[in-house]
């Protein structure tokens, strides 16, 4: 195996040398950046661990807007308000495509979702059907009574823990909470913990997991493919995405069975997609591959390794709710104040009632202002999904190629000193007498995305968050484990680009009603 390995080697140290490099004629064509090697450029010096890290550390050297050539790939990454309201308003239109990778093509059912999918008339179609039918207001609101019940039962549950044991894992709950709603909207299906289903469940999103962190050659030297397929990284992708269609093949015979079984709830994604498939009530007519990519490829992302990325309503929409959930009872537990003050403002409001509701809410702006300062401090995305030019274009007086890579960092943003004050503290009270907003019109503060190719679920991954927290904060005070100090909270995360607090979040809970 080491053979072919040392050709290639030599292979790829030949063309390095036998390529020539454009000329400029003394002008600058593209940003500023490090000085790569031939032929893979910055691949060996790129940190995939913490890439949002990474790029910020870069912008300190080389400014708000700087390039880097990744394999045969250019890349360009802003981390200004300024920058992103360009790429993402004003040129939107040019910036708004997506780069393909091997993962992402198989996953997305060669590209027919809304996430992975380039700008063209086909993916225009697909965003009404998911803005106007999956995630509208009236379909988010629909969805309550299963977020309420599971809410319930996770106060329940972690009732019976302190009973038992003094220490809670928050974030096992948490993604345990998460992964059970996006099921039963998705798919109208509760799988019980203990059950093998959902175990079988469990390890299927793991190795999905681990191909999306896979390092593809294909991805960044396309005439080297062979080697993904010598190491049968291509073989293990082969059979991980047949398991999944086979899974989502189960799940829509279930929903078109007259007798499907009675606790499959109604309404749910799938149910949705396969009414609009039968009524033809779409302009473009609807596939059983696009119901699958949809369903796969959507809420939110997944990301591995440099230049990986998925919309994934199980992975991705799992992951970035409990995890924007973790972050907020992390920093709150770290600032007792801003505890106390927001679970007055609940408790006072919401008086003696057995669960929080989501009209309760609507009217708690201290609240809002916790969530804002959680997403702004630790946005579950730091880096967004990547854009793809899609023609020439002029940024910041630069000339941007067609096929560029575009990697906007709203992490750097959202802790820029020229924006926030004292942005590295976590300050709610910002945002109180403040119109800036998450939703994709203040680019100080874009989680979500904006323009074109902002999140089309934001209200449904938002609902989860705002029901689930406010719970967590009106049922229970929330208490150190013994012998543990607020100087000892810890704000590590794990590799790649979903923001995971890196060790679980353990607190003691004590009961308040």
């Amino acid at each position: 195996m080491l053979f072919p390995l040392f050709v290639a080697l030599v292979i790829i140290i030949i063309l390095s040398f036998l390529l020539t490099k454009t000329k400029r004629n003394g002008k600058d064509i593209l940003p500023p950046g490090p000085l790569g090697l031939p032929f893979i450029g910055n691949l060996h010096q790129f940190d995939g661990l913490t890439p949002h890290l990474y790029f910020w550390k870069l912008s300190k050297k080389y400014g708000k807007i700087f390039s880097l050539k990744f394999g045969s790939s250019p890349v360009v990454v802003i981390s200004s308000a300024k920058l992103a309201k360009e790429v993402m308003k004003t040129q939107d239109l040019a910036f708004c495509s997506r780069p393909s990778t091997r993962c992402q093509q198989k996953y997305s059912y060669n590209a027919q979702d809304i996430a992975a999918s380039p700008y063209n008339d086909n993916w225009k179609e697909l965003r009404k059907i998911c803005v106007g039918h999956l995630f509208s207001p009236k379909k988010v609101q629909s969805f309550i009574p299963i977020r309420e019940d599971e809410v319930s039962r996770m106060i329940k549950k972690i009732s019976q823990q302190a009973v038992t044991s003094r220490i809670t894992n928050l974030s096992t709950i948490l993604i345990s909470l998460t992964t059970t709603i996006i099921c039963r909207v998705a798919f109208g299906i509760r799988y019980d913990e203990e059950t093998q289903e959902r175990r079988n469940f469990n390890e299927l999103l793991e190795v999905t997991e681990a191909m999306l962190a896979s390092f593809f050659v294909s991805d960044f030297f396309p005439l080297l493919g062979w080697i993904d397929k010598l190491f049968e990284k291509v073989n293990r992708l082969e059979k991980n995405f047949k398991d999944l269609d086979e899974f989502y093949e189960g799940l829509i015979e279930q929903h078109l069975d007259p007798n499907r079984p009675k606790s499959m709830e109604e309404g749910d994604i799938i149910d949705l997609l396969l009414h609009l498939k039968k009524e033809k009530s779409t302009p473009i007519d609807l596939t059983l591959d696009n119901i699958k990519a949809i369903i796969m490829v959507m809420n939110y992302f997944k990301y591995g390794g440099a230049g990986k990325y998925l919309h994934n309503m199980l992975i991705g929409g799992t992951n970035t709710s409990a995890a924007t959930i973790i972050w907020a009872m992390t920093a709150l537990i770290a600032n007792p104040n801003a505890m106390k003050k927001v679970q007055a403002e609940i408790r006072e409001s919401v008086g003696k009632k057995s669960i929080v509701n989501e009209d309760d809410v609507q009217i708690l702006p201290y609240f809002k202002a916790v969530i804002k300062e959680t997403l702004r401090l630790y946005p579950p995305a730091p880096l967004l999904v990547p854009r793809e030019t899609r023609k020439n274009s002029i940024l910041e007086g630069y000339e941007i190629k067609p096929k560029t890579i575009i990697y906007v960092n709203a992490w750097a943003i959202a802790r820029d000193p020229e924006i926030w004050e004292n942005p590295e503290e976590f300050t709610p009270e910002r945002f109180l007498n403040s119109d800036i907003d998450f939703k994709g019109q203040n680019f100080e503060l874009i989680p979500f995305g904006a323009g074109r190719r902002g999140c089309p679920a934001m209200a449904l991954g938002v609902a989860n968050v705002e029901l689930v927290l406010s719970n967590l904060l009106y049922a229970f005070d929330w208490e150190l484990p013994c012998g543990m100090k607020r100087e000892d909270i810890d704000t590590d995360v794990l590799p790649g680009l979903t923001m995971h607090k890196k060790k679980p979040l353990c607190l003691v809970p004590q009961n308040y009603l």
